[in-house]
């Protein structure tokens, strides 16, 4: 995916240019160390001209508006009326303040800029600072971060395979929704097709994904040899669809259809996916799946998916836990992933094993309000070294917030039992995504 932002430093000649100068060079040397996407000009845009010759027939996918020193109001409204993008406003500290004359005055442009802005009634990110400063550094790559995330989405195909069961219509989506929410397509399947293809599969012609499975899984050897067999003609019936179809994210039925009409669970399937580089939820909650795909663009890793079952309010943990379809890699390093049976239906083969301590990780969901609006939950914590907890995947959680506050509050905030957890601290970038969509965030 190719992206770029720009980065637009704004100003006028009347200040202390030497001191702007020293401020410009060092935010394009941070900008071009965070990440090599970014355009900068060759000189400080100290003019409307020169501000115009820089963006004409630009399309980047953020713009980074710097005050290098004040400019008035009408520089920030050519920018944005020339380029609909995500914006993050940047002011700069003074450099000197020893009484005599102001060098800068880059917050008092970040005002008119920030009315022009809001004028246009687009949302920004802001960052006041210098270059050199952590807090800054760390708000560019979080905002960056999100713009990618933003600019995927607009390329993601997310499939939904077959329908929610009853009472789990909360991740029931539907494609005009994720198309202006989120920019993303959606896929429809239903579940028979996918298994009507994957019985039409002989033994041999599925040795490669049977092969795979047991690299990933182990004691696959304890578990019904034809359950196995069906389990490997389900991973080549997933895969070839998720290839066919372009794929990014997937939801699936699993129960109670894999089990009365195909007899073998679609778990592990699941697991693999994620590890593919599909992130997949079960109980066909497709914004489940968006939820984990957002978590796995920010962290680079696989993302876990499950209900919260279980609070510690002494250890100060929630544990969430799934039937049995987390990623093979989350599994701890003493048990590997493991084939076990379904805990309710008695057939194999599932997932089952403890998830592997992680210090940082962030709880998200994209979930819905009473009115149908979309919203974000996002929750920071510590994923602790654990053992499997019940049968099925699980990972217990120290969270950032008292465990009974998260707990409690989100309960009576009406959220969906399904929830992702990403393996990295993402929570800014994950608020700066909901600012730059329009979404809500609720923080716990």
């Amino acid at each position: 995916m190719s992206f770029e932002y720009l980065y637009i430093p704004i100003g006028v000649p009347t200040f202390h240019l030497e001191s702007a100068q020293k401020e410009f060079d060092k935010s394009v040397a941070l900008l071009e160390s965070i990440d090599t996407g970014v355009v900068v000009p060759g000189e400080m845009l100290l003019g409307i001209d020169k501000l115009n010759e820089f963006i004409e027939g630009r399309n980047p996918d953020l713009i980074i508006l710097q005050n290098v020193t004040f400019a008035n109001g009408a520089y920030a409204a050519e920018v944005l009326r020339r380029i609909d993008c995500p914006v993050l406003l940047w002011t700069l500290r003074e450099p000197v303040i020893d009484g005599t004359r102001l060098r800068l005055n880059s917050l008092t442009g970040a005002y008119s800029a920030a009315n022009m802005l809001c004028g246009f009634n687009r949302p920004f990110e802001y960052i006041f600072g210098s270059p050199d400063e952590d807090s800054v550094k760390a708000k560019i790559k979080s905002t960056v971060a999100a713009a990618k995330v933003k600019k995927a989405l607009k390329s993601l195909n997310i499939a939904q395979v077959g329908h929610t069961p009853q009472g789990f219509g909360f991740g029931r989506a539907l494609d005009t929704e994720m198309l202006t929410a989120f920019g993303a397509g959606l896929v429809s399947v239903e579940a028979r097709e996918l298994i009507d293809k994957a019985k039409s599969y002989s033994n041999s012609e599925i040795k490669e994904y049977l092969a795979d499975a047991e690299n990933r899984i182990n004691g696959l050897d304890k578990i019904n040899e034809n359950n196995v067999l069906d389990f490997a003609r389900l991973y080549r019936a997933y895969d070839e669809f998720v290839k066919s179809n372009n794929i990014g994210a997937l939801s699936s039925r699993c129960w109670p259809d894999f089990f009365t009409a195909f007899g073998t669970p679609v778990c592990s399937v699941l697991g693999i996916l994620n590890d593919l580089g599909v992130a997949s939820a079960c109980e066909a909650d497709t914004y489940g799946a968006l939820s984990m795909y957002i978590c796995s663009f920010l962290t680079g890793k696989s993302s876990f998916f499950g209900d919260p079952v279980s609070m510690n309010e002494k250890e100060g943990t929630v544990t969430l836990w799934h039937c049995g379809m987390a990623p093979c890699s989350l599994a701890r390093d003493d048990t590997g992933a493991c084939a076990g049976l379904h805990c309710n239906r008695k057939i194999g083969p599932t997932l089952e094993f403890g998830c592997k301590a992680e210090p940082e990780v962030t709880i998200f969901r994209v979930g819905k309000k009473a009115d149908g609006t979309f919203r974000f939950f996002i929750a920071g914590g510590e994923a602790l070294d654990k053992p499997q907890q019940f049968f099925g995947t699980s990972i217990v959680i120290k969270t950032e917030s008292p465990a009974e506050d998260v707990i409690n509050n989100s309960v009576k905030s009406g959220w969906e039992p399904h929830f992702a957890v990403a393996m990295g601290d993402v929570k800014e970038e994950l608020k700066a995504l909901a600012n730059m969509l329009g979404i809500e965030v609720e923080a716990y």
